[in-house]
């Protein structure tokens, strides 16, 4: 049997060039729609993971410091956790991952605060203060350097926390 020859014809041409742009158009449209996809599931992984941290390092911090304490301090008033605000995150265009891998570093500076009294921040918050604003925070080849802009201490804490560039 002879097969004609569709190789020749100009519509049968442009039916297989249209399949084949066709073809390569869908793979980049679906590229993209996975990527988008993948990138929210990985933020979310990553969100769920650092709360998961997040809850176990307070758990180990509280149940230590409450084992030390007696009467007279369990009616007393403890913080329970520290929640950080970057308040100048849209001026330098910070991405959500090094958002959130800044606010873990500053939670981790402040982390030997669970469980303890609220009453004692109140006298001396300057030294929590100073060791924020003391030390220098690298990621991706920047360094920020910390300066608190509201502090509130209670039962959960709230830290404000503008930033800056150092080179």
């Amino acid at each position: 049997m002879h097969f004609p020859s569709y190789y020749k014809r100009k519509g049968w041409q442009r039916l297989f060039v249209g399949i084949f742009i066709g073809g390569i158009l869908g793979y980049f449209i679906f590229i993209y729609m996975y990527g988008q996809l993948m990138e929210k599931r990985i933020e979310e992984n990553l969100q769920l993971r650092t709360e998961k941290q997040e809850l176990q390092l307070s758990y180990r911090t509280l149940e230590e410091n409450m084992s030390d304490l007696n009467q007279k301090y369990q009616q007393k008033l403890l913080i329970h956790s520290v929640n950080i605000i970057i308040t100048n995150a849209e001026t330098f265009k910070l991405d959500r991952f090094t958002l959130h891998e800044l606010e873990e570093l500053i939670k981790e500076e402040v982390s030997d605060i669970l469980g303890k009294e609220v009453s004692t921040f109140n006298d001396h918050y300057p030294l929590l203060i100073k060791m924020i604003e003391n030390k220098t925070f690298k990621i991706n080849d920047f360094s920020y350097q910390a300066t608190i802009k509201h502090l509130f201490i209670n039962e959960h804490s709230e830290i404000h926390v503008e930033l800056d560039i150092n080179r």
